[in-house]
């Protein structure tokens, strides 16, 4: 009795690699927009001193909380881009196989979500002592 080999392209539903790579392009749009996020975050202090700063004052050289939680939400952007690359090459992987992937949780939506809600805990906590 002879093996039969899966042959991928015939068993694959065109919609499932369809879908992923719409998942792929969202998380790619979520990282791009914690980078910028994060970007006007950090920059946002610098703006704050310079419309408070009269013309024969100097800036201050403390950037504030800012600058950080700023570069927090971009380092995390970054992450965002690097593990939906992984998450969708590891989805790809499987369907060259012809292996169906399994339905599962989204742990890179799980982590997201529990950092920023991290991140904004803290700067709640942040506001609301610097009031």
């Amino acid at each position: 009795m002879k093996k039969s080999k899966r042959n991928p392209s015939k068993s694959m539903d065109p919609r499932i690699f369809w879908a992923k790579d719409r998942t792929f392009l969202a998380w790619i749009r979520t990282g791009l927009a914690l980078m910028g996020f994060g970007f006007v975050v950090a920059r946002f202090n610098l703006f704050l001193r310079m419309v408070q700063a009269r013309a024969d004052d100097s800036l201050s050289s403390h950037t504030g909380w800012a600058m950080w939680f700023g570069t927090l939400l971009v380092l995390l952007g970054v992450l965002v881009q690097v593990l939906a690359v992984f998450d969708y090459l590891r989805f790809a992987a499987i369907l060259k196989k012809g292996e169906t992937p399994r339905p599962g949780l989204s742990y890179l939506g799980i982590g997201v979500a529990s950092v920023l809600g991290l991140i904004g805990l803290v700067m709640a906590v942040y506001l609301i002592v610097n009031h």
